[in-house]
Parts: C-alpha cells; sequence; structure tokens
C-alpha cells in the first residue's frame, strides 16, 4: 500500500471512476443470456484491445482473453476474471435505470459491473507505468451462471490454450469488497424425465400416470436427511409437463439441484435421488395397469460443479486478508459457487472475491438487480481489491 506504482493507480482509479461506471452501463445493456453471450463478447474483447491488452481471442467455447506481460513470467499466468454471462432470459429488458447512486438492472451487479472493474484496473496499471513480475490473463468467462455449469472456466482449464499454464487465480464477483469466497460447494442437477402412454383422463382411468410416479419421486425425495455440516441441500426446481387437464400425461419432468461442502455428502444425496426415481417407477407400475405400456424414467445430469477450497495457509488468502483488514473491513469468508470451483478442485490458489463497496447491491437475479455506485465506497473497494492481485502478481 506505501508502494509509489501503488498510490499512482489509486489516483488514477479515482479519476477514472466515472469511465468505469459508464462501461459498467454499456455492457449491461449488450444482453448476455445464458448460452448467448456472442455480442456482450465481442464488444469486451473490443474493450481489451482499447485498453492496450495482447493476444486477445475469443476462445471456441466464447470466452474473452489477453494478456499483460511481466517482467519475469515463467510461462505460467495469474488470471483475473469476472464472467459475461447472465441468468436472464433472451428478450429481457436490460435498460439501465438510474436513481441517485443506484443502478437497477437485470445482472448490473452480477457480474459486469465486475467487467468494468478489470477494465479499470487494466488502465490503472498501465497509467501508473506498472510493471508487474507476473504475466497476466485477463478472462471474461461465459456459462457460469445456471444451466451454464461454468463451460467457460471449465474449457479454460481443461482444453483450451492455457490449459496447465494457470497458477494463480482471481475472479472478481458481484458482492461487495468483504465478500470472499474461499471454498467452492460442488454441485449436481439432474433432470428427471417420467413417460408413459398417455391417455383420456376418464375412460382411460387406471393406466399408469407419470404425474403419480413423480410426485412419488418428490414426495420421497423430500424426506432426505442431509447434514447441516457440512451443509448440503437440495431443491426440486423445475416441474413440467402434460397437455391438458383431462388427460394422462405422456410425459412429465422435474429439474433437480444439490449442493455440498462435502463431495461424500453430495454422492451419497445423489445416489438417494437416483434410487428414489426409479423406486416411484417401479411403484406407479406396480400400482396401475401396465396394459398399454410401462412407466419409464430417465435421470440426466445437466450440471456437475467441482468442489475444493483455498487453505488459508495460502499466500492469496493471506494477502486478501491484510488488505481488507488494512482498509477497515471485515472479511466475510464463505463456501459459494463461482468460477473459482473450477482451480480449487485442482489444487490452483483461487478466492472469488467483491470490488465495490461493502452492502452496496441486492436484489441478485432478479429483474430489479440494483447496485450502488456511490462514488468513494466504491472507489475504495476497488482500490481494496487490487492490493491483493497486485501482492500476488508481484511488483517491480
Amino acid at each position: 500500500m506505501d508502494h509509489a506504482s501503488y498510490k499512482e493507480a489509486v489516483k488514477f482509479i479515482d479519476g477514472d471512476y466515472d469511465r468505469v461506471i459508464a462501461e459498467g452501463i454499456k455492457l449491461t445493456e449488450i444482453p448476455a443470456p445464458p448460452f448467448k453471450e456472442e455480442k456482450r463478447a465481442a464488444a469486451y474483447a473490443q474493450m481489451f484491445k482499447d485498453v492496450g491488452l495482447t493476444d486477445v481471442e475469443i476462445d471456441p467455447e466464447g470466452n474473452v482473453l489477453g494478456i499483460r506481460k511481466g517482467t519475469a513470467g515463467d510461462g505460467k499466468f495469474v488470471a483475473i476474471t469476472a464472467h459475461l454471462d447472465t441468468v436472464f432470459p433472451e428478450g429481457t429488458d436490460v435498460t439501465v435505470k438510474r436513481e441517485g447512486t443506484k443502478l437497477y438492472a437485470p445482472g448490473i451487479a452480477d457480474d459486469t459491473l465486475s467487467l468494468a472493474i478489470n477494465l479499470g484496473y487494466i488502465r490503472a496499471l498501465n497509467a501508473a507505468k506498472i510493471q508487474t513480475k507476473e504475466d497476466i490473463l485477463f478472462v471474461g468467462t461465459v456459462g457460469e451462471e445456471g444451466l451454464g455449469d461454468l463451460r467457460g472456466v471449465r474449457y479454460l482449464f481443461t482444453k483450451g490454450k492455457y490449459k496447465d499454464k494457470i497458477k494463480t487465480f482471481f475472479t472478481v464477483e458481484g458482492g461487495g469488497i468483504t465478500s470472499v469466497t474461499n471454498g467452492g460447494i460442488g454441485s449436481k442437477r439432474y433432470r428427471v424425465t417420467y413417460k408413459g402412454p398417455g391417455g383420456h383422463s376418464y375412460s382411460a382411468f387406471g393406466l399408469v400416470n407419470p404425474a403419480f410416479a413423480l410426485g412419488e419421486a418428490v414426495s420421497l425425495f423430500s424426506r432426505s436427511f442431509v447434514p447441516a455440516k457440512p451443509k448440503t441441500t437440495f431443491n426440486v426446481g423445475v416441474i413440467t409437463g402434460g397437455t391438458s387437464v383431462n388427460s394422462i400425461p405422456f410425459e412429465v419432468s422435474m429439474e433437480v439441484d444439490m449442493r455440498s461442502e462435502s463431495d461424500a455428502e453430495l454422492k451419497r444425496i445423489e445416489e438417494r435421488l437416483l434410487t428414489i426415481v426409479q423406486q416411484a417407477a417401479d411403484t406407479e407400475n406396480f400400482a396401475r395397469s401396465t396394459k398399454e405400456g410401462k412407466i419409464t424414467v430417465k435421470a440426466e445430469l445437466i450440471g456437475d460443479r467441482p468442489s475444493g477450497s483455498t487453505a488459508e495457509t495460502q499466500p492469496i488468502f493471506q494477502f486478501t486478508k491484510a488488505a481488507l483488514e488494512a482498509n477497515g473491513y471485515k472479511p466475510n469468508y464463505s463456501w459459494g459457487s463461482t468460477d473459482a470451483n473450477m482451480p480449487m478442485s485442482l489444487g490452483i490458489p483461487a478466492l472469488s472475491i467483491g470490488a465495490k463497496g461493502p452492502d452496496k447491491n441486492g436484489r441478485s437475479h432478479s429483474l430489479d438487480e440494483w447496485a450502488d455506485v456511490e462514488k468513494d465506497p466504491f472507489v475504495k473497494g476497488m482500490n481494496t481489491a487490487l492490493i491483493p492481485l497486485l501482492a500476488v502478481i508481484g511488483l517491480q
């Protein structure tokens, strides 16, 4: 914090505040629905070029990549990321509305302002003529939300050109500066589909009914026991199917989410779900007529997020803790599901951090999502989050 170059960067960030906010608004108003982030990615790639990154590209999965070279790089990178996608479907009004210092728009806080913050960091490094020891890989990732299933960061670490070349990882997420995610919650998501012969609700009464099988499965699964520690959860979030009120459906489905801090507990609740869904089909086939055909069930894995954690002894954790406490913040360490899950699962030191003022955003994933961009707390949050980034990357 006493380094002259850091002080120059802080001075620049204060003067660059309006541009960071303007870029956040511009990017928010470019829709980036699930699996359709192309327009925002193209705009962000141009922004990477405009701030002087080299080797700027959009990889085959849709991630935007750019490099800022260090002076003593060993061929590996410190990655600094934010995600391009939002949870909102195509056609959602993403116009930003301002009320005082608050900005309202779907995706404004999670995670579009972070994309703009990272651009501000690049400009600050350039303006302060900061030479870092490590090479930096800046990334705008796709597929962080929902059924995207971390597809962008998964590709980055398992298939992309920088596979095995990232040694430390920061993702700048939608929370405030006190929000530090050092544990990645593993999750499994299934779409369970029951099919049967269907028929008229009156004349075909007595035939097996996929809806009854699904109802049986939901009822049994809802009574599953899970531990409070390690925290393990489950949810049936979507139920669909049927054609009319007076028809026995020929197909119904549900989407199930299971999460845990423990791989063993996640596996246990997953195995229980798979046992129950088959048991429910067998029960329905036993209870009603199968003369027109039996109930069948298919459990399709639609989400598989790995788990992991970054130990408190790691320098990335210690630097972040020291930076927040030195600026008067009390860090809130937590487990979550972010792009940092992937490197954590591979044993790569990683954190998800916020870079805005504390308690300055709300209603995430809702149409009235908001971020308070009051200048002083916003700039202080940015300046604070920059400290552990530079500590890890190293200043010349």
